[in-house]
């Protein structure tokens, strides 16, 4: 339950973030969460701003004796990632997330748990609310939208900020402070089908992969993880050449910024072939547990009989759709030659999804180096123009550029250092950070990104640690009290 939260220590940080997981806040419909931080601003007094995109600011003064303080911005998302296992009843549109604690780590019950970046809000409302905090002048941003589309930071005018040094709290890693990351893009495929009548002696199945970890196309896509949308397309492209097997839907992922966990289809094959077919499903499970042993203990591959769908997918397109996939990059396609162990390209096959007469294919790609990161996103273009189909690329998304005098980073580092007695890793990070986007309306803005460990994200697993709450808020308040003066 979430009760068991306000027994720890910052109290009023914990507090905060079980406030917050009481208000759905999925990316789009940031409606309440918006609603509780103007009503958070009037209620203790501090001058409360919303722009024209819809992200919130709330300006707090210094307190007495540190009014010659540089200005700093506290900054986090307020949006977050809805993803939940399949056998969990969890509307995020209306739910309160619920959690536990288990040895040393608070998660959520089937579903994400919103620590990104919920547990950067309630730092900034924690902060705000409190005068017993030593400080200068602060302005917290509250940015909509991050998740799916980085609508808030994209949205920032300038003129926005006062502040000139921004402390970013959406990192994910305690002990390590990040300076710079990946710009990214998504490239979407559509390709149109006719439909086709089931063959009258036919049988129907329904074919799941399931009990993936999932996690973060950024943080995550270099840990071997398996993509449920590619593991369930080896299986109908092998199905299709050996059975004949004929595809009606193809339904996996959900989220361009996530590993696909789940996918399933609805597929038919003539009778005499069915024998053979359930083998080689039994087969390729043992296969497919055998090469991801050690990332997906828990991959399962699943199937039952079904009725006959109403229409199958017409066979060019099958057949091109299946090559395409098969075809398609997922993954680490560069590590960088200057950082060691540093992601510099990758790419991910996010979702495909079958709709009336349209199938759906979202991808997304990061890269540190600019035009590594439009090579990619030709490459998985390139695949699927051979298959007819419509490709269109967004516009994306910078990347931020490591500043290696950067006066906050500094400061952090020597504060990480005495408090903790422990150098901490100075890093860019592969993911997608607000930080880029601001920094290309504010370039003056000297920025740093941190925070607590978070586990799993974006996928049901995640899990944020306690113990490093602590550290991430004692961190926080000591940087704080280190500005320089104007």
């Amino acid at each position: 339950m979430n009760e068991d939260i306000l027994k720890l220590q910052p109290e009023r940080l914990w507090f905060y973030f079980a406030e917050i997981l009481k208000i759905p806040r999925p990316s789009k419909k940031e409606d309440k969460i918006i609603k509780y931080l103007l009503d958070f601003g009037k209620k203790n007094n501090l001058e409360t701003i919303q722009d024209e995109i819809g992200n919130v600011l709330i300006r707090k003064p210094a307190v007495k004796g540190m009014e010659n303080i540089k200005s700093v911005v506290l900054q986090s998302h307020i949006d977050m990632v809805c993803e939940k296992n399949n056998d969990v009843d969890h509307d995020f549109n209306n739910d309160p997330i619920d959690t536990w604690i288990d040895n040393g780590w608070v998660k959520a019950k089937g579903t994400t748990l919103g620590a990104d970046d919920g547990i950067g809000i309630a730092a900034q409302l924690a902060i705000l609310e409190a005068d017993n905090i030593k400080h200068g002048p602060i302005e917290c941003l509250f940015t909509i939208d991050e998740e799916t589309g980085l609508t808030g930071a994209f949205g920032l005018k300038p003129g926005f900020l006062k502040s000139n040094i921004l402390l970013n709290l959406d990192s994910e890693d305690d002990g390590e402070l990040f300076i710079g990351c990946a710009g990214g893009k998504d490239t979407v495929i559509k390709i149109k089908y006719n439909n086709e009548e089931v063959p009258k002696n036919y049988i129907a199945y329904k074919i799941t992969v399931s009990g993936l970890v999932g996690g973060h196309s950024g943080d995550d896509i270099h840990k071997g993880m398996a993509n449920a949308n590619k593991i369930l397309n080896r299986i109908l492209w092998y199905s299709s050449v050996k059975y004949d097997l004929r595809l009606s839907k193809f339904d996996g992922g959900n989220l361009r910024n996530a590993i696909a966990r789940e996918a399933y289809a609805v597929i038919c094959l003539p009778p005499e072939k069915e024998d053979y077919f359930i083998n080689y499903l039994e087969e390729f499970s043992k296969v497919a547990k055998s090469e991801y042993k050690i990332t997906e203990p828990d991959l399962k591959i699943s199937y039952k009989k079904i009725e006959n769908p109403d229409f199958l997918i017409n066979k060019q397109t099958q057949y091109n759709l299946l090559n395409s996939i098969y075809a398609c990059p997922h993954g680490v396609i560069t590590w960088s030659a200057e950082i060691p162990n540093f992601v510099e390209t990758s790419t991910n096959l996010a979702s495909v999804k079958t709709l009336d007469k349209e199938i759906i294919i979202t991808t997304s790609q990061r890269s540190s180096v600019e035009t590594a990161k439009d090579d990619i996103g030709n490459m998985v273009a390139s695949v699927f123009n051979l298959a007819g189909a419509k490709v269109e690329h967004t516009d994306g998304y910078p990347g931020w550029t490591p500043n290696p005098n950067s006066q906050i980073v500094e400061i952090t580092r020597n504060s990480y250092q005495k408090l903790f007695n422990e150098e901490p890793k100075v890093l860019a990070i592969h993911a997608g950070l607000e930080c880029g986007l601001i920094g290309d309306v504010y370039p003056e803005m000297d920025m740093i990104s941190y925070g607590p460990t978070i586990k799993g994200a974006h996928s049901p697993d995640e899990r944020l640690e306690i113990d490093t709450v602590k550290k991430f808020w004692d961190l926080t308040l000591d940087v704080l009290k280190k500005i320089p003066e104007e």
